[in-house]
């Protein structure tokens, strides 16, 4: 059975919103889930999977949140060559860097030696409407390209 660690930061309860959709669509592909707040995620644990799938917020003008700097800084010192990736965030599109945190995993993931599966999914703040559809599907091809 494939299984996918999904972590997400949230502040405002927007990104976990987005998680909840992401796993919706990973589900309806038969994947096992496990969901984690990255308050609660054991980076260790997190970090076993194969396939990660990591939703995030941005702060300020493009940085990574301070709820999700240890995980990042984790990962940052793991090589991640063999594991596969899905990436989605909020933001706001007043900030230049829109979804900017989203751009910072991407690049060192890459720079680890993981593989980004699906380009990011980025949010302008809450999924409503088309954007829900479109990030549960987002999760169903996740679910679809992994192993």
């Amino acid at each position: 059975m494939k299984e996918v660690a999904l972590v997400y930061a949230t502040m405002s309860g927007n990104t976990e919103f987005a998680a909840d959709f992401i796993e919706e669509g990973l589900l309806k592909k038969g994947v096992s889930v496990k969901k984690t707040d990255v308050l609660d995620a054991d980076s260790d644990d997190i970090l076993s999977y194969e396939n990660i799938a990591i939703g995030v917020y941005t702060w300020g003008d493009g940085d990574v949140p301070d709820d999700a700097l240890d995980f990042y800084e984790d990962m940052e010192e793991t090589d991640l060559s063999g594991k596969q990736f899905l990436l989605f965030g909020t933001g706001d599109t007043a900030y230049a860097d829109f979804c900017g945190a989203v751009d910072r995993f991407e690049e060192m993931i890459n720079e680890q030696g993981g593989t980004v599966v699906i380009a990011p999914l980025k949010i302008e703040e809450s999924p409503e409407g088309q954007e829900i559809t479109d990030t549960v599907n987002h999760g169903a091809a996740f679910g679809d390209k992994i192993s």
